[in-house]
């Protein structure tokens, strides 16, 4: 079933304006999203999903004019957190307390955390998180397969365009990727019955027995 899903998917290049995606399955994709793993847990990124036609338009411009960002029926931008901060990180820890129950091993282990983090630049930290917002991105392309969603991953964009769009720096975020939500328009779209191609797995792979 995985198998199948991932190969039906693909970058598709034209949607079809006229169709719309249920919410009950962005909200599926959402969730997978939550889901995904991050780095000690501290999901250290937001997702702003965009339905507002004028807004996708003002992205669309900010990308190249790229048109998979209107005919589609949603945009998630995955949003990063520009540095790690004590109140970021003390706001997870609370959570889990809360959840889980407090500890003492909790407490010592986001302790040792912040040290390590706190003091490194905030470039640093913040390419850190981008790259937990990348894991969170293949849960999410997964998730739309399952769902029979095309979703085409976006780095081609103006990040700061973006960003004041959707008033992300006052928020202290930056946008990271665009991923727009809808469904394939197969008799407009060159790409869509091209065989998927990857190199073998003997090219691929390589064992260590």
């Amino acid at each position: 079933m995985l198998k199948e899903k991932l190969n039906w998917r693909y970058a598709t290049k034209k949607m079809d304006p006229s169709k719309t995606v249920p919410d009950e399955k962005v909200d599926a994709i959402l969730e997978a999203i939550s889901l995904a793993p991050t780095s000690s847990g501290l999901q250290p990124f937001e997702v702003i999903v965009v339905k507002d036609p004028d807004t996708r338009a003002k992205l669309s411009a900010a990308a190249m004019g790229q048109q998979q960002l209107v005919e589609g029926s949603h945009v998630l931008v995955f949003a990063a957190w520009d540095n790690y901060s004590e109140e970021r990180i003390d706001s997870v820890v609370a959570q889990m307390a809360e959840e889980r129950g407090a500890s003492e091993m909790l407490d010592d282990y986001y302790s040792r955390l912040k040290a390590l983090y706190l003091p490194r630049e905030e470039r640093a930290n913040f390419e850190h998180a981008v790259r937990q917002a990348y894991i969170a991105l293949g849960i999410a392309l997964t998730a739309a397969a399952f769902e029979e969603v095309d979703a085409t991953p976006m780095e081609g964009f103006d990040p700061e365009a973006v960003d004041e769009i959707l008033g992300l720096r006052a928020r202290g975020l930056r946008s990271v990727l665009v991923v727009p939500l809808g469904y394939r328009q197969e008799d407009g779209d060159w790409l869509v019955n091209l065989k998927k191609v990857r190199r073998p797995r003997t090219r691929f792979v390589t064992e260590v027995a």
